[in-house]
């Protein structure tokens, strides 16, 4: 799960990279923690865990998944050339296969009889539910109202998969209270269920657990790229939600000082509170759902209302090792709106024939915004993170008449 050839950034004991991560949760559920904590680190070690999870990643997701040149969409722009590392070729479509099939093996191995989780967007989810139905675990997902009216596609995959999908009611009903409510339904009986972290967010071992299951990316694309250009990529470019498939892109280059590093994230409708989640861009420290990293925040320190069009985003926090990225200033954090994220999803389909994810549609966003202003011998790696199968009903449905699209 680690690669020989270079060092990474690693939390301390306590789970803090900097002053971020942690953990802030009751005394009993920190012991609980300690076990998983004590669980991994074995599993890691041991090779015979190692070695079914390397078989799932090629014969179950299909990886490695291809980088790809997008060279009309590059031709089209003129400056820099535009590469996608295809996440949303894998087995559920998206990067989060990586570590649901990670999380879900240790689950097993633990001797859980569930695993929980929450998912926006309905990506994890469905990557939980097909890792739990291969395992044969039960699942219980927490999703919010808007988002499973939003996503409904991923709602239909999930139950197909044998998921049981618990609507949430409550604030936003979106991300942050699938959060609270999994989490909430996690302490009253963490003895048999597993909470599945959605990304390199919650106390500590998560982040940095979730970060090497994820890092698979990071390390294909760097040999791919060497091989297919015959040097590393000037930029990479990710978004940036609770930020797992960002951080499973950059692990691999961190000490490459000479790639530039871009994590995008949703500046929404404009940054009015309650309509954005740009964390690392506006937010200052505080803690949420049981860690510290830059959180959207009032006076008092609770999270405030956010809100993105892609549902993987609309997060208030972000995962403790990106904050301690952007502090060492080693990734520079930036925003791209609805508008922009949306034309960056129609041009991706009509161009290359990729329907991408909203999410990841923000990183291509960014992407074709400097790729203009830079010169054509230089190069821009993009992490695709997902598929948009999930979104199209929604777009055609709200977006559609102003892109052309007839339903």
């Amino acid at each position: 799960m680690q690669s020989s050839r270079q060092p990474k950034q690693e939390p301390n004991r306590e789970g803090y990279f900097g002053p971020y991560g942690g953990r802030f949760v009751p005394d009993p559920l920190n012991q609980i923690l300690e076990e998983i904590t004590r669980a991994y680190y074995q599993a890691k070690e041991d090779p015979t865990f190692k070695e079914e999870l390397a078989d799932l990643y090629r014969h179950y997701v299909g990886r490695p998944s291809p980088v790809f040149y997008a060279k009309n969409i590059s031709k089209k722009l003129g400056g820099a050339r535009i590469y996608f590392k295809r996440e949303d070729l894998n087995h559920t479509g998206a990067h989060k296969i990586n570590h649901c099939l990670g999380e879900t093996l240790l689950a097993r191995r633990m001797g859980k009889k569930k695993i929980i989780a929450e998912t926006g967007a309905g990506q994890h989810g469905v990557a939980l539910a097909t890792a739990a139905a291969l395992t044969g675990l039960e699942c219980d997902v927490y999703m919010g109202e808007v988002d499973i009216k939003k996503e409904h596609p991923n709602v239909v995959r999930m139950k197909i998969l044998g998921a049981n999908v618990i609507p949430v009611g409550i604030g936003l009903r979106t991300l942050k209270e699938a959060v609270d409510a999994a989490l909430k339904a996690y302490v009253q009986d963490p003895i048999s269920q597993f909470y599945a972290i959605g990304s390199v967010v919650g106390p500590h071992p998560f982040p940095m657990m979730v970060r090497d299951f994820q890092q698979v990316v990071g390390e294909e694309a760097r040999e791919q790229f060497l091989q297919m250009t015959g040097k590393l990529p000037d930029y990479l470019i990710a978004c940036v939600g609770g930020g797992s498939n960002a951080i499973g892109l950059f692990t691999a280059f961190l000490d490459d000082e000479q790639v530039e590093m871009y994590g995008v994230e949703p500046s929404g409708r404009g940054f009015k509170d309650g309509d954005h989640a740009a964390t690392l861009t506006l937010g200052k420290p505080g803690v949420i759902h049981g860690f510290r990293c830059y959180l959207l925040q009032d006076k008092e320190g609770k999270p405030l209302p956010v809100y993105s069009i892609a549902s993987g985003l609309d997060y208030p926090g972000v995962g403790p090792q990106h904050s301690y990225l952007k502090d060492i200033g080693r990734v520079k954090y930036k925003t791209v709106s609805d508008r922009e994220a949306l034309d960056a999803f129609f041009a991706l389909s009509r161009v290359e024939g990729i329907i991408p994810a909203l999410e990841s549609a923000h990183a291509a966003a960014f992407a074709m915004k400097i790729a203009a202003l830079l010169e054509n011998d230089k190069t821009i790696l993009v992490n695709l993170s997902g598929r948009g199968d999930k979104d199209i009903d929604f777009i055609a449905n709200k977006y559609g008449r102003h892109y052309g699209v007839d339903v």
